[in-house]
């Protein structure tokens, strides 16, 4: 039995339609990603959903850092959460899903369960 999890890249938008220092949301099939662009240039997408507020406002939060973690704060209770692993900082037991990122010439897609 194969336990391996097929993804599918889906187009998302265009490089220049994401600032760097900011997020957008994203539609999914099942859900809402937010999908940042550090200044660096670097894409990340965590849920868009805050677990603590349930409201879909991650993509409006503010990219920072805290030691060595790239985190956003949420616009509303302010918890971080870790850019690459979706890890909440201030609660451990609170951990968003991460979407693989890749950019294709200048179209930003992102990877969903299949």
């Amino acid at each position: 039995m194969n336990s391996a999890v097929t993804v599918e890249w889906k187009a998302i938008c265009s490089v220049d339609d994401v600032l760097p220092g900011t997020g957008v949301g994203v539609r999914l099939p099942k859900g809402q990603a937010a999908l940042f662009r550090t200044r660096d240039g670097n894409f990340y997408a965590l849920d868009n959903m805050d677990p603590f507020s349930h409201a879909n406002v991650l993509s409006r939060g503010l990219l920072g850092s805290l030691g060595d973690k790239r985190v956003v704060a949420s616009p509303l209770y302010k918890q971080h959460f870790d850019l690459e692993t979706g890890q909440c900082i201030e609660d451990d037991s609170v951990k968003l899903t991460v979407y693989p990122v890749r950019v294709q010439g200048d179209v930003i897609e992102l990877a969903t369960p299949a």
